[in-house]
Formats: C-alpha cells, structure tokens, sequence
C-alpha cells in the first residue's frame, strides 16, 4: 500500500506551489493590463511543476520584470490579506529581501479555493504593490511585527508581518482621523470602523473620505500601498545593458533574460559576450544562449547542447527546460535526442519529454509513443503528459498510431487521447483490431462525458456490443456518488 503520509505531503506541497503561481501569473495580468511588458523573470514562478528528483537552486530575483521600464516584481500570493514574508535570523539566503532591489517592488495577490484538488485556487484581480524600498525601511525602522512559528528553533524562519488594515468589503470611506479609519459598507450600508494602531505602531491612512474601496483593499498601513504602478519607459534596453556589467550576478542574469527577448545587434553581441566567458554563472550564461537561440545564432543553441552533457545534473535540467521554452525545430531535435538517448539520466529523459509537451510540436510524438516502452515510470508519465498536451493543442492524430503499437504504448495513447477533448465514436471504430485495442477504446469513451457522446454511441453498439456495454458500465461506475469515496 501506498504512503499515504507522503502522498499529502506531495499533495500540500503542490497546493503551495499552485497558490504561488497563480497568485503570479495575476500579477503579471495585471501589469500587462496597466501597459506594461512582463516576461516571467524567475523561472517557474508562473508553474506548478514539481521536480522531485532534481533540485535546481535557481538564483534569486524577484518574479516578474518588464521589458519597458525594468521594474521588477516579485509576486506573493496570500490565502489571508496581509503584508508578510518569512525571514531567517541566521541564514542570509533565506532573509527576507534576499534578491530585491531598492527600486523592485512587491505584489500581493489573494487566493481563494476554487475546487478540491490541490491545483484548484482562483486569484482575486484586485492586486496590490508596495515598494520593496518602503518594506527595507520600515523593517530598520522597526516597526514590524516578528512572529515565531510553533515550536521553532534557532535558525528556523520566522515571518515578519508589516501591520496594515484590510477593507473586509466594497464600501465608501467616510471619515479618517489620526486614530480611526471608517467606511460605509455597499451592501447594508452599515459602517465599519478600523483602528489606526497595532500596539506601539501606527498605520498611515492610504485613503480620505469619499475614497471608494473594495473587498480585500489595504486601506492603511505602515508602509505605501498602491493597486497600480505606472511603466515609465517604451524600452529598458540600456539599463539592461548596464545591469550586464554589475558585480551582482542576479543583475546580470536579470539582464541576460530581459536581452534574451529583446532582438537587436547590439542585445546579441552583449549576449554573445556572456555565452563565451568561462568565468559568467551558468544560468546567467544558460539565458545569454537562450537569447542567441531565440535570434538564431548557432552559437546559443551549440552552448545549450553542450550543457546538455554537463557533468551536474541540474544544470542539464535547467537546459532542458529552457528549450521547452523556444520554439524551434532545432529545440523540438535537441530535447527528442535527450528523450531517447538511454545513456542520459532517466529524470532528465523525463525533463525532456515534458520540454517537448511545453513546445506543443506534432513532430514529438513518435518519441513520445516510443517511451512507453521505458521501464522508468517518470518517463512514461511524462510522455503521456506531453502527448496529451500536443493533441489538445493542434489535434495531432495521435489515434492513428494505436492499432500498431505495442500494449504499454496503447495505455500512453489512451491516456492521451481520452483527455484531448478530441475524441470522436467514427474515429475510433477502425481502431478496435484486436481485444486489446477493443478495451482501450472502451477506456476512452467511459472516461467522456455521457450526455456529449449518446448521439455518436448508437453506431459503437451496432459495430461491437461488448464494447457498447463496457463503456455504459464505466459511465454508470464513474458517476456513482461512491466513486471517488475515500475510506477516510
């Protein structure tokens, strides 16, 4: 039987991380939707995947930058409203403004549950900016609250909470003084009234009288707060190539990546730079070849295939991922040459296969199908991941490989395909040439939605009763109310 333990702790740990995404990728909407031009600046800030495996100790920079004016954001998403970070008092990598800048700024995004799997959370619009500037001072100036978790020791986190009052509704402001901050609520017009201090530490107020708020807005605190931020540039590009020269290495990768997707001569000479100095960071050096690979210059995508045999495994990793990431026939070659190369490491086969999902290129899929033949199961679920993601997205005709393939391949196939939202009782008929087959394509039409397919099924029961029978067996078992009942 299965660690059930350790299923929730994957579980808990993957409902973090979406959290975290999705309370990024609000942020950069929002940014986009204020005219400014976000690109992704850690990666995976925006995703959800774990990688268990292989740990890839990133450098750390604030989420999200824009191309235009070079702000920097990092993105926080919270399950309850508050201006907070973990913080260590002993280890300085782990200090709260590990990685910000004076001019960065930090957002903050609530979440709320939207559904019982862990990936289920939904970003309210309403997002917030406070200067990282205005966070370092407040934190000198002490007037910060420092909470200690439960049960923590010397060296464990602690979280360091800048006070604020939060708006528990939509309402009109209708009185400010120094002590007391009112506001009518919208819904019953009844008024609400929030105390302007939290022990020894008072709050600014961040709105007057007339103010309209809403529902989860920081209406004061102990530092500014502010719902937008304005882009004041069209393009950045000579502060990115500033910041290429800075001592700091997060300065230059921040550089590196902004210049990866900024095409211009002047970006790739600089990058090129950076691709050929033996002494640059490998991620700062790993985005300098990403840029070149992007623009085309066989020396990007070179540096990138050789880093795909370096001796450290995360840095092959980080390779793979990042070819995920440019779409090009070149990448799509690199990454199937990894997949089914036996000699590399299976977690890295498996990065590869999930790289070629992320790319999305109906040229993949034969090697896709050819590794459900692996006996590393991270490669297979991935494969079967990837292949399902490319027939969702262009409709590759994935079944069309099904009646020659091998019983482990099949299982791949069907996975996929019942999950494409492509899936139709013609185009499956010629595929039952044996009772193998005839099981999977019970498996793929029990597993669709009933009322969608009662047009079509009419044609499957004249053509193979046995199969009519299975699927309607599987739709009646699959909308039970005891199907997914747990024991606890």
């Amino acid at each position: 039987m299965a660690n059930r333990r350790s299923f929730k702790r994957d579980e808990s740990f993957l409902e973090k991380l979406a959290i975290g995404a999705i309370g990024a990728r609000a942020v950069f909407e929002s940014l986009k939707r204020q005219g400014h031009r976000p690109i992704e600046l850690e990666r995976g800030a925006m995703s959800y995947k774990i990688w268990k495996q292989i740990k890839i100790k990133r450098l750390r920079v604030p989420d999200i930058l824009c191309l235009h004016c070079g702000t920097r954001v990092e993105a926080r998403a919270k399950t309850q409203l508050e201006i907070s970070m973990s913080h260590s008092l002993s280890d300085p990598e782990r200090g709260w403004d590990k990685g910000l800048a004076e001019r960065d700024m930090v957002a903050l995004a609530l979440c709320a549950k939207s559904g019982e799997r862990p990936i289920d959370w939904q970003a309210s619009e309403l997002v917030q900016f406070v200067p990282a500037a205005e966070l370092r001072r407040a934190y000198a100036e002490k007037r910060v609250v420092l909470t200690k978790p439960k049960g923590a020791q010397e060296g464990f986190e602690l979280r360091v909470t800048w006070p604020a009052a939060v708006a528990s509704s939509d309402g009109v402001v209708s009185a400010v003084s120094e002590s007391r901050l009112q506001f009518r609520r919208s819904s019953d017009a009844r008024i609400i009234s929030l105390g302007l201090k939290r022990g020894e530490i008072s709050l600014s107020p961040l709105v007057q009288a007339g103010d309209q708020v809403r529902a989860g807005q920081i209406i004061a605190s102990v530092v500014p707060v502010s719902s937008a931020i304005p882009c004041a540039g069209t393009s950045a590009e000579n502060l990115f190539f500033q910041l290429l020269g800075s001592s700091a290495v997060a300065d230059r990768y921040t550089a590196a990546k902004a210049l990866s997707h900024i095409q211009s001569a002047g970006a790739s000479q600089a990058l090129l730079a950076r691709v050929n100095d033996d002494r640059e960071h490998i991620y700062v050096r790993l985005e300098a070849a990403a840029g070149l690979a992007r623009s085309g210059h066989v020396v990007g995508m070179e540096f990138i295939r050789r880093t795909l045999a370096d001796q450290y495994l995360e840095h092959r990793l980080e390779a793979v991922i990042i070819l995920g990431e440019i779409s090009s026939a070149e990448s799509a070659q690199a990454l199937t040459a990894v997949l089914l190369d036996t000699d590399q490491h299976a977690d890295i086969r498996a990065g590869a296969a999930w790289a070629l999902g992320e790319l999305q290129q109906p040229a993949g899929v034969d090697a896709l199908i050819q590794v459900f033949l692996e006996l590393a199961e991270p490669i297979r679920i991935e494969a079967a991941r990837a292949l399902h993601r490319i027939a969702a997205a262009t409709g590759a005709n994935i079944s069309s490989k099904f009646p020659t393939a091998q019983d482990d391949q099949r299982a791949g196939i069907a996975w996929a395909l019942s999950r494409s939202g492509r899936v139709n009782v013609p185009e499956l008929l010629p595929l039952m040439v044996d009772d193998d087959a005839r099981r999977w394509v019970a498996y793929i039409l029990g597993t669709q939605d009933r009322n969608a397919f009662l047009a079509q099924i009419e044609e499957l029961r004249r053509r193979d009763p046995e199969v009519y029978f299975a699927v309607t067996v599987l739709w009646k078992i699959l909308a039970s109310w005891v199907c997914d009942l747990e024991e606890f």
